[in-house]
């Protein structure tokens, strides 16, 4: 069979420790998600582009036991029909504010703070960032936010930066080499997920 290397970017002992406590990792949309820029059409309705292999990420993720989620700021449909389609349980749209929901939503899930990581870009997410356990940044995030990220992607929103964010929390608690072992298995052996 062949070999499983680990994840192609650069992850300190530090930033694996805190990784590997991670049960809830939420995610911003515009800018983390998608690449940040809003479509609107003539008719008003908003359109957004995701990368499909962010979302396998967050599929994998929570298959193996790290619930995803979202807190963002503006509300759209077709972030509705994205979570629904990732199976992605905790949704907040329309937040001015997103530490009180964000801590709400904890204590919903009798989870502690460093239980929790938070993908974000802006200003706007440092609040949760300067709470979470694990903060991280997109690559093109604005400086203050990669600033004060544990841990900077990669990628740019909306291009892969959400897939390495779960890939490093996967490998971090042990669970990366067998969920792409799953895609090297010869035919007969592969499981469907």
């Amino acid at each position: 069979m062949n070999q499983i290397l680990a994840p192609s970017f650069d992850i300190s002992p530090k930033v694996l420790a805190l990784a590997a406590k991670v049960k809830l990792l939420l995610f911003d949309v515009d800018g983390v998600l998608t690449d940040g820029r809003l479509v609107i059409g003539d008719d008003g309705q908003e359109y957004k582009a995701f990368n499909s292999r962010d979302g396998h990420g967050i599929k994998m993720l929570q298959r193996n036991g790290v619930a995803a989620g979202i807190i963002t700021g503006r509300s759209s449909e077709v972030v509705k029909h994205r979570v629904k389609d990732l199976g992605i349980q905790h949704v907040h749209q329309g937040c001015k504010e997103k530490l009180p929901v964000y801590r709400r939503l904890i204590a919903e899930l009798k989870l502690a703070p460093e239980q929790t990581a938070y993908v974000g870009d802006d200003v706007v997410d440092l609040p949760i960032m300067l709470e979470v356990g694990l903060a991280i940044a997109v690559q093109n995030a604005h400086p203050l936010a990669r600033q004060y990220a544990h841990w900077i992607t990669p990628s740019i929103g909306g291009y892969g930066a959400a897939r390495e964010a779960c890939e490093m929390i996967m490998y971090a608690q042990g669970s990366y080499h067998a969920e792409m072992r799953k895609y090297l298995a010869e035919p007969g052996e592969r499981k469907s997920g």
